[in-house]
């Protein structure tokens, strides 16, 4: 099925489950998928999409940033092209450029500095936080809708890998947010002014990584 908006076709991949609503998602691909009940006619599939053409512009918009900004390589918070260079030992950095000696070398260069940025930025704001007295471990993994994540049995703090495409702003935010977890398990008034109290432009930075 296609459907047309503002002159551009595209994809719609019909969803048919035991459910008794209808849910509109757009991928990496820029397809509308639509997950419906297994009855539904795709007639009433157009007058639905139909009636949520706005939303669907939104998610469409937001899913071409997202694919623009995957193209290009971000660390601490700036663009970089990456160059492979075969005459050269180690990763250079220069200006707008990242040379590399070949793919493996940067993979393994780019663990090591998250690594290393993480444990760095962690131990700065731990040494500024007052509420605490025992240091969290770190941990780091890929998370699709969690920038970090505080286990209070564990006492560990998970950052998304993805964080070191972002500047310490950010990854300061983050690291704050899950510190202020161990005084306040929840989102309360009290856990948000602490947040406030070591991230005083916490919403500006919460709103960038929403984007």
């Amino acid at each position: 099925m296609k459907y047309k908006i503002d002159n551009k076709e595209y994809d719609v991949v019909i969803i048919r489950k035991k459910i008794k609503h209808t849910y509109i998602r757009v991928k990496e691909d820029m397809s509308i998928y639509v997950t419906t009940n297994k009855i539904i006619p795709k007639l009433v599939i157009k007058r639905i999409l139909d009636e949520n053409v706005k939303s669907i512009k939104k998610m469409l918009s937001k899913q071409q940033l997202i694919n623009e900004k995957n193209k290009s390589f971000f660390y601490l918070g700036k663009c970089y092209d990456i160059i492979e260079l075969s005459n050269i030992k180690d990763i250079r950095i220069d200006n707008n450029v990242i040379y590399i000696p070949n793919k493996s070398k940067f993979e393994k260069w780019y663990r090591k500095t998250l690594t290393e940025v993480f444990q760095e930025r962690l131990y700065i704001n731990f040494d500024k936080f007052q509420e605490s007295g025992l240091c969290p471990t770190l941990k780091i993994r890929t998370m699709k809708t969690r920038w970090g994540v505080y286990n209070k049995v564990k006492h560990t703090i998970t950052l998304n890998s993805h964080l070191l495409e972002y500047g310490y702003d950010e990854i300061d935010y983050v690291i704050i947010h899950e510190l202020s977890h161990i005084v306040h398990f929840n989102h309360s008034k009290d856990f948000w002014n602490l947040v406030e109290k070591y991230c005083p432009k916490y919403k500006e930075i919460r709103k960038r990584l929403k984007e």
